[in-house]
């Protein structure tokens, strides 16, 4: 990277701040974003996915009112000769292609000037699909932190140096395999996302949910009271506020039991 390269400034307009970008581009076109707001930054080869779905609803609206920000970094100028390399083939041989170890360091380093070092207060991401689950606790601890990177694989993987050097954490959605993991990271901030605080705006939402608690979530009702002569549940209408709790809580027990029996497995010895 040459050392002629513009500094990006911030200019702090009370609660807000407003960062100037690499990329012109006007003022209604990137939302200003609150002070120390959470903040993802992704490091892709296809910056155009986003913001994607996560541009929409509630977590596009959190996002306008800069509650939360996003921030893409683009791989391909960090590439290698006149025609922008970022990966070559794998070592010892094989298919497919590896992201080079040189390329994407220089991404990462990129995204990481402002950032603490402090994995806990910043966590580094690569979406992997041979990574930690990911799973509702996780999604908690990145909702806690100030931010996080995401780093989107192609081809075969990413170089194992960069990943070793930058204490990178590999986490999977599933076990499966995408062409990229930029859906994968779109799936990963949207689940974080909404735990911010006024993100959701009924913040019971968040903990009355599937897997705030271990179990899955109880069945959900509305109007019409009848319909295709299916009722309602009577419990749910008779305004006795216990009984509804304890048949939901009995509810999300059972359903837990039949579907996921994993979990319930997990919830049966954290009671013991």
């Amino acid at each position: 990277m040459s050392d002629d390269k513009p500094t990006l400034a911030t200019k702090s307009h009370g609660r807000l701040s407003i960062s100037a970008s690499r990329k012109p581009r006007t003022l209604m076109e990137e939302p200003a974003r609150v002070k120390g707001a959470w903040t993802a930054k992704i490091v892709t080869l296809f910056p155009d996915a986003f913001p994607g779905t996560l541009g929409l609803s509630l977590l596009g609206r959190a996002r306008d009112l800069g509650l939360w920000a996003l921030e893409t970094i683009d791989l391909r100028p960090f590439g290698i000769g006149k025609h922008r390399n970022v990966d070559d083939t794998p070592a010892g041989g094989g298919a497919g292609m590896v992201l080079r170890a040189d390329v994407v360091g220089a991404a990462l380093s990129e995204a990481a000037i402002g950032t603490p070092e402090d994995r806990a207060r910043w966590p580094v991401i690569y979406l992997s699909p041979r990574g930690k689950p990911f799973d509702q606790a996780m999604a908690r601890r990145f909702a806690e932190a100030e931010g996080m990177t995401l780093l989107c694989g192609r081809f075969e993987g990413v170089d194992e140096r960069v990943l070793e050097h930058f204490g990178v954490e590999e986490v999977s959605i599933g076990d499966f395999v995408l062409t990229g993991g930029e859906v994968a990271a779109q799936v990963l901030i949207d689940a974080t996302v909404r735990l911010i605080p006024g993100v959701l705006g009924n913040a019971e939402s968040a903990v009355e949910e599937s897997h705030s608690s271990g179990l899955l979530e109880h069945p959900q009702y509305t109007r019409p009271a009848e319909w295709e002569g299916r009722l309602i549940p009577e419990v749910l209408t008779s305004g006795n506020h216990k009984k509804i709790e304890d048949w939901r809580r009995e509810m999300s027990e059972k359903l837990t039991q039949e579907r996921r029996p994993d979990l319930w497995a997990d919830h049966s010895t954290r009671k013991q």
